[in-house]
């Protein structure tokens, strides 16, 4: 059993997460040995003990896991295109930008990868090489970008590499390389991407749920060699958003003594994360975090594959468990509430076989919150798995996997099927009532579509196309437009991909991004819209236009990052049009694009010119003090605009308007964005994995006569001062738009920013969302159970829709969950969950 207890806050900046600090009350790391550790939720006033959960700390005061691995050759060096392309990316706003390196190769520092020389210091000098934000000192950056590569090898090292803010940390896609532990490893992890601090009483490097822009990827992580430690650990991943995990394999030791983990997050508030493999280990993914979309993992010979301490909600697509004794277990429960501190979870397009036990739960009759414990199994196939899902609590088998079953959809929670307001309390196999569009399947299959972002590895370094190389300064002062325009109109159809080495690239007018495009980023290449053609509130245009209405072809965008300087209050940061040929499934895609308004260098919507007001909060009412809203802080007209004639397929996509500087010591700003993503594809398809979308005054999501799309894992945050001012009356109404014009609200609380718009649109899956409203006035108070949990009226809207299916939705700070054609539908008060509150499902047939 581990105990946990806050003393205080904590979401974003401190504010609302429910997980664990590891240590914060061990008196010093170093003094805890293979022990039940007392950690802190940062989540407000919540006393927690769970059950069947015990972290193990070694003298150090590290966590570790033991693995396995097949050793690479040590080929020394690679064809890999990202090895060889010629190196122009500068840090644009660092004050060292001259002599700063973007791209880092770690054999360039020392590094042998040849199996026997410890790398570990030439790895790290690789990576913290330019005054970089590190050491507990610094809680975020975007003015130290760093990518650092490794060439096909095995890195033996005897202690972590620290994957530092602001890194992308990447493999040979080729030939992976093996990070592999020593027998006399100490420390936490191979790779650490938030050290806790010796003697710090659990604190650490970074804010868990702060700890954006991170990608690790194309590596084989190695653990069996670690005998040094109780849990040798391949990755300690306590990450929020814009980060990503993918290509990776772990290989865990087999040894049934042996402790072995090969991702151990325990906190955060991310997050995407794909295409990985275990092998071997104890527990080969311990999971807690606030939310994250997880897709294409495989799990084999593992005593849990995947141990669930704590969610607000989490959906794994296309999970593979085999020859393991536990599939997944989510069994943890708070002790005082007697009621899993899981929030929800769905699995969806997986199967488990050769495993005893498929889902350990633990539904207890205890229970003080109904909706804890949510669980959606949808499209499972097990196989030879007598207890497909096991109730430990009161040891009976729910639901048998003998034999070859596939389950089509099996749920427990909260059910309001009938979109009628009617609940009931479900464990069991459920009726389909909204069926999945075939367009959103995979060809000849009853799956979802879900495509791997490309390495590109095929390619030929001379196929790549060089934008600074054309011209393009990329220094955030000269404007680039022209030589985009140049670039994407010349190489469209070529077969050449073209490369946004890093940089910030001022864009004064509409670039046209034509059919037949590729383009990669280098470590979020930066978009900066700036110049008079965007500062018409009245007639918006495109930053970024992909296609004309109409316009049939491939698109692929990677690593790139959308930005405005200072007010651009006619910008659409990006305006995507172009639809999949006949046949073709998700040419038109984006992955690990992101859209950052404010908070960071060179955006003139900083500290210095939107330091928020935050003297007199904690009203609660809206009406103790009126704040007229700075134009200077003005932002965008939206993010991003799904056109009528667009198909699209988004993977790890953050529409953040900021709320906090990222370069400075931390302080909030008060932004004004007016709209988040909106979409209005009249025929689709629209797949969103792990697309979240906050801070944006009248709402983070909206669908327009849209048709066929499937949303796994969305989050939003209502911005933090609403409703001082509220969301009407900021900017204009635009209704080729169908802004939200809230003239049925008769509080302030109703006049914030939704959530979730759904309007006039069909065929329409949600699996799994979080929609969040925190303040009041920037006061949390209304976010607390004891505060009425009343910050907002209403999060999500559907109207004059059909077949919609919602499956997992969860609230915080939130009176009426959903409502259906303008009348409250789900009031949040009946589904509590532990910090969020949930339903399990909402079908508009």
């Amino acid at each position: 059993m581990v105990s946990f207890t806050s003393p205080g806050a904590s979401h974003r900046q401190n504010l609302v997460t429910f997980g664990f600090s590891i240590l914060a009350l061990v008196a010093t790391l170093q003094a805890v040995s293979a022990a039940s550790v007392h950690g802190v939720h940062r989540h407000r006033g919540l006393h927690v003990e769970v059950e069947n959960t015990t972290l193990s700390v070694d003298t150090e005061g590290t966590f570790g896991v033991d693995a396995e691995v097949d050793v690479n050759d040590n080929t020394p060096s690679s064809s890999y295109w990202l090895e060889t392309i010629e190196k122009r990316g500068v840090a644009t706003f660092n004050n060292a930008s001259s002599t700063y390196k973007v791209f880092r190769n770690v054999r360039d520092y020392g590094a042998k990868g040849d199996g026997v020389t410890d790398d570990t210091n030439a790895i790290n000098a690789a990576i913290q090489e330019g005054a970089r934000c590190m050491g507990g000192t610094c809680d975020s950056s975007t003015v130290t970008p760093a990518v650092v590569y490794f060439p096909p090898g095995t890195y033996s090292i005897s202690s972590p590499i620290i994957a530092v803010y602001y890194s992308q940390l990447i493999g040979d896609p080729t030939n992976r390389p093996t990070i592999k532990g020593t027998a006399n490893f100490t420390g936490l992890a191979l790779i650490d991407a938030d050290p806790y601090i010796p003697g710090g009483y659990g604190a650490q490097w970074y804010t868990n749920q702060n700890n954006f822009f991170r990608i690790v990827r194309n590596f084989i992580l190695d653990t069996t060699g670690m005998t040094s430690v109780e849990v040798p650990t391949g990755i300690h991943w306590q990450v929020a958003q814009a980060t990503t995990l993918q290509n990776i394999h772990f290989e865990g030791s087999q040894n049934e003594t042996r402790k072995d983990r090969g991702i151990f997050m325990e906190n955060g508030s991310g997050g995407f994360m794909s295409d990985l493999s275990f092998n071997g280990g104890n527990e080969c993914a311990f999971m807690g975090n606030q939310q994250f979309m997880t897709r294409n993992f495989t799990f084999t010979n593992c005593k849990t594959a995947i141990m669930m301490v704590w969610n607000w909600q989490w959906t794994f697509k296309s999970v593979n468990i085999q020859d393991c004794g536990v599939g997944i277990d989510i069994s943890s429960v708070d002790a005082k509430t007697g009621s899993a501190t899981l929030g929800s979870m769905i699995v969806l397009d997986s199967s488990i076989s050769n495993t005893p036990i498929g889902i350990r739960t633990n539904k207890t009759s205890i229970s003080t919150l109904d909706a804890a414990g949510t669980v959606i199994l949808d499209n499972v196939q097990f196989n030879n798995v007598p207890k497909a899902v096991f109730n430990i609590g009161n040891n009976a088998t729910i639901l048998s996997g003998e034999g070859d079953t596939t389950i089509d959809l099996w749920g427990q929670g909260r059910d309001y099927s009938g979109g009628n307001g009617t609940v009931a309390s479900v464990q069991g196999v459920l009726t389909r009532n909204v069926e999945k569009p075939a367009t959103l399947l995979t060809s000849g299959s009853e799956t979802i579509f879900e495509r791997t972002r490309p390495h590109y590895e095929d390619e030929d370094v001379s196929n790549f196309v060089s934008v600074k190389e054309l011209g393009a300064k990329g220094d955030g002062v000269t404007d680039d437009t022209e030589v985009l325009r140049t670039a994407f109109k010349e190489n469209a159809d070529s077969g050449k991909i073209i490369y946004f080495d890093h940089g910030v690239y001022i864009v004064s007018d509409t670039v046209f991004v034509p059919t037949g495009t590729r383009v990669v980023g280098e470590a979020w290449s930066v978009i900066m819209a700036n110049g008079d053609a965007f500062k018409d509130v009245n007639n918006p245009i495109p930053v970024f236009q992909v296609g004309n209405p109409g316009d049939v072809g491939t698109v692929e965008m990677s690593d790139l990052l959308f930005q405005t300087k200072g007010p651009q209050i006619g910008a659409v940061l990006l305006e995507w049009n172009s639809a999949d040929p006949e046949g073709e499934q998700g040419v038109n895609a984006m992955w690990d694009v992101h859209f950052r308004v404010g908070g960071s260098a060179g955006t003139d919507l900083n500290n210095a010119e939107c330091l928020a007001n935050e003297l007199g909060a904690g009203t609660g009412n809206g009406t103790a003090r009126i704040t007229t809203p700075n134009t200077s802080c003005f932002a965008a007209f939206m993010l991003m605009h799904i056109g009528k004639t667009a198909s699209v397929y988004m993977e790890n996509v953050w529409a953040w308007t900021s709320d906090h500087a990222l370069d400075a010591p931390f302080n909030r700003v008060t932004l004004y964005n007016a709209r988040g993503i909106y979409a209005e594809s009249e025929v689709g398809p629209v797949w969103m994995y792990g697309v979240a979308s906050e801070h944006n005054v009248l709402y983070q999501y909206q669908f327009q006569n849209t048709s066929n799309v499937f949303m796994a894992v969305g989050q939003t945050e209502t911005p933090y001062y609403q409703s001082n001012p509220v969301a009407t009356g900021i900017f204009p109404v635009d209704n080729e738009f169908n802004d939200p014009t809230y003239e049925t609200c008769t509080t302030a609380s109703c006049r914030k920013s939704w959530g979730l718009r759904i309007l006039e649109s069909s065929d329409m899956l949600v699996y799994g969302a979080g929609l969040y409203s925190f303040f009041e006035d920037y006061s949390t108070n209304c976010s607390s159970r004891a505060g009425g949990s009343n910050c907002q009226e209403n999060m999500l809207e559907i109207q004059d829709s059909t077949s919609i299916s919602l499956m997992n939705i969860n609230t915080i700070g939130v009176i009426n969950m959903v409502t259906l054609d303008g009348e409250p539908a789900v009031q949040a008060s009946d589904n509590r969950n532990s910090m969020a509150d949930t339903l399990i499902r909402f079908d508009v047939v």
